[in-house]
């Protein structure tokens, strides 16, 4: 089980999210817990500050370093150590790689930063690592911490219906996903493909193979530099005019075909 704290001025904006599909059934489940704590509760005038204006002086305000502080110290009294993540648009672009490493995880604390961003001194103290998702700017990191809690959460053993869906994902390979069909067999006159309904499994897998690897010829060329193709895979690239496509794109890259 993986717990998840959330540090946020705005808690409820957290709510429903978490109360909704997989993400509720893995709680109910007992595959994971998630908390949300509100940094306010930790400020220490009577307005309930959880940021003030840069020293230097510039645009926008920065969250104060003291009730971030607070806030961690208590979730850990509560809970124990944890790995502290901010959210910020100046961290680790998060990748399905990390969301696997995160899943190893028993305790994340992901901090929702705002404004101009929080105390450097906060950061230095207590953060173990940043997180971005990437090169836009949000009005705060609770929507980026919900987005790494769905994508870790999918990852835990038990959360899927099918155990291998995780394993045959878009980033489980530096390859898109194949095309998925369902019922109706014919629909606005486009067919299934027939491969798909031949029940021959070696047919649909190769099939499959080939379409990711045209699909992400088509949109994501970048990531098929990254990509390793085995001895058979090769064969069936060259069979089906891809082989060449491949290897021109890895050609200046390490990645060898």
């Amino acid at each position: 089980m993986i717990t998840f704290d959330i540090l946020t001025i705005f808690p409820d904006l957290l709510a429903s999210p978490f109360n909704e599909g997989i993400l509720r059934r893995a709680r109910q489940d007992g595959h994971i817990d998630i908390h949300t704590t509100n940094i306010r509760d930790f400020a220490l005038d009577k307005h309930s500050m959880t940021d003030d204006r840069p020293f230097g002086g510039g645009e926008g305000m920065v969250m104060k370093p003291e009730p971030l502080a607070a806030a961690v110290e208590q979730v850990r009294n509560h809970r124990g150590a944890g790995k502290v993540i901010l959210m910020s648009p100046q961290g680790t672009m998060f990748t399905q790689e990390l969301a696997e490493k995160l899943a190893e995880e028993e305790h994340l604390i992901l901090v929702c930063g705002r404004y101009e961003g929080v105390d450097e001194r906060f950061r230095a103290t207590y953060v173990d690592e940043e997180i971005s998702i990437g090169d836009y700017i949000l009005t705060g990191g609770e929507l980026a911490a919900m987005v790494v809690i769905d994508a870790v959460t999918r990852l835990v053993p038990g959360v899927l219906g099918c155990s291998d869906s995780a394993d045959k994902d878009t980033f489980s390979r530096n390859l898109l996903k194949h095309p998925q069909y369902t019922r109706p067999r014919v629909w606005n006159e486009m067919e299934v493909p027939d491969e798909l309904l031949s029940g021959n499994h070696e047919v649909i897998e190769k099939m499959r193979f080939l379409e990711s690897v045209r699909r992400t010829l088509a949109r994501r060329p970048d990531l098929l530099k990254l990509e390793t193709f085995s001895d058979s895979e090769k064969k069936l690239l060259r069979r089906h005019g891809l082989y060449a496509a491949v290897k021109s794109l890895q050609a200046d890259s390490n990645s060898t075909v």
